[in-house]
């Protein structure tokens, strides 16, 4: 089933954008009806659904309501979001480790009724939000994605604005204020049914379960009145919402033309690209960032001068580069290290023992598409080396385990060659040249 909304889905959404467009300063003042729209309602199943996704608290998968049955289950919902007894429960949050291993980022997971109902919101906001929404900002938006950012960089220093501001916040989606957020929202939003809605999805409590598996439920977001659970289907145009305030602000506040300093934003990552400005603009992004009530990362925000440093953006490392052929030195980027690590451990954990009982050619079409989505992303500048050595650690670890599976002495040459896993298993080949660099997955 195709992911594309339904005509009338569409022809609302394209009539609310065209509104919002055509007129910035005009208020919605009734949405809240088309929330629970039966096409609206079961188009936001059908994309809950196709996400997957854990249970929430109640332990409600999607499978359950199948078994319920889905048209009986949506009635019911249409109803509760008709007489307004809808209340979202409380958000089960995990901790999911980031590449480096050292430390964890939180997951919000609501429950799947939560999830439906948000993303029919979101079907009904974002077309309106994203009129509004800055041409810097990339994540989450229709027809742009990371990899227009980081061209974007690639081309912002390649035209001369190489002192770039490294910058992080810490925590941006637990601690976007709720006030400001509503007043942003409300900028757009006077339909005071929605409003309630999504306050009522801010406030909503969190339950985390300790190593003992005790359960505990916090409502910190209520009491401090900030956040929005990472993972919920809402929190990312919220986000985007909230980081515009900044973006428009630099562009108002005469910085973007004072300091010729270009913003490049995906989600809560950003970059400064300046012209020989960057320590002035750094000082003006702190300075705005404190009346956003956002914390800058001191230990993380850092000023890049190219081409003698580089930084990383969005899986990439921005910095210089030599020709393979002339030497010739030149700013670019490519896959960085972290990057390049990550899809080496991923490669890594599906040709373990565990997966011993599994089918070969099963294990390598799991690889395959793990590989391929990797590159897809991985695409830009000089990629070749890193495809040549990320090649050469898929061909190792799967001649490994087919050795361990099949209990063959040695290596594993002889039993299993290249030609073995290209031609009859079929492994995906990044890179055709030969030449492979070690570091990258050291």
């Amino acid at each position: 089933m195709s992911l594309i909304p339904p005509p009338k889905v569409q022809k609302l959404q394209q009539a609310l954008q065209a509104k919002a467009k055509g007129s910035p300063n005009y208020r919605f003042y009734q949405l809240y009806d088309k929330v629970y729209r039966p096409d609206i309602l079961a188009f936001a199943y059908h994309r809950s659904r196709a996400n997957r996704g854990a249970a929430g608290v109640d332990g409600q998968y999607f499978a359950d309501i199948e078994a319920y049955g889905r048209e009986r289950w949506l009635d019911e919902l249409t109803q509760e979001l008709r007489t307004k007894s809808y209340r979202p429960q409380a958000v089960r949050r995990v901790w999911i480790p980031k590449p480096d291993g050292k430390q964890q980022r939180p997951l919000g997971i609501p429950t799947v009724k939560d999830r439906v109902v948000q993303m029919a919101a979101v079907l009904v906001l974002e077309p309106i939000f994203e009129a509004d929404l800055q041409p810097e900002q990339f994540a989450y938006r229709p027809n742009r994605g990371a990899l227009d950012a980081v061209k974007t960089v690639r081309d912002l220093i390649a035209h001369g604005q190489d002192e770039v501001v490294d910058a992080d916040l810490s925590g941006y989606f637990d601690s976007i204020p709720h006030t400001e957020l509503m007043k942003s929202v409300a900028r757009r939003i006077s339909d005071r049914h929605m409003l309630h809605l999504i306050k009522m999805w801010l406030e909503a409590p969190v339950e985390e379960t300790d190593e003992r598996g005790q359960k505990h439920r916090t409502a910190r977001n209520r009491k401090e009145h900030r956040g929005t659970p990472q993972g919920a289907p809402i929190s990312p145009l919220l986000a985007n919402i909230y980081m515009r305030r900044f973006v428009l602000g630099w562009k108002k506040l005469g910085y973007e033309h004072r300091f010729k300093a270009r913003i490049v934003n995906y989600a809560d990552d950003f970059v400064l690209c300046c012209r020989g400005t960057a320590t002035e603009a750094m000082a003006a992004m702190r300075k705005i960032m404190e009346q956003l009530r956002l914390t800058v990362n001191e230990t993380k925000t850092r000023i890049c001068k190219l081409p003698d440093e580089t930084f990383d953006f969005l899986g990439y490392t921005f910095g210089r580069y030599y020709a393979f052929r002339t030497g010739e030195p030149y700013l670019a980027m490519r896959p960085s290290r972290k990057s390049i690590r990550r899809i080496g451990q991923r490669v890594r954990e599906a040709t373990t023992r565990r997966w011993f009982y599994a089918d070969a050619q099963e294990r390598v079409q799991t690889l395959n598409r793990m590989l391929m989505g990797w590159a897809n992303y991985c695409c830009l500048g000089p990629v070749s080396r890193v495809y040549e050595a990320v090649d050469a650690h898929a061909r190792r670890r799967l001649r490994q385990w087919l050795r361990r599976k099949h209990k063959v002495p040695g290596g594993g040459y002889t039993r299993f060659p290249d030609t073995y896993l290209y031609q009859t298993l079929g492994l995906v080949r990044l890179a055709r040249q030969r030449r492979v660099v070690s570091w990258v997955l050291t």
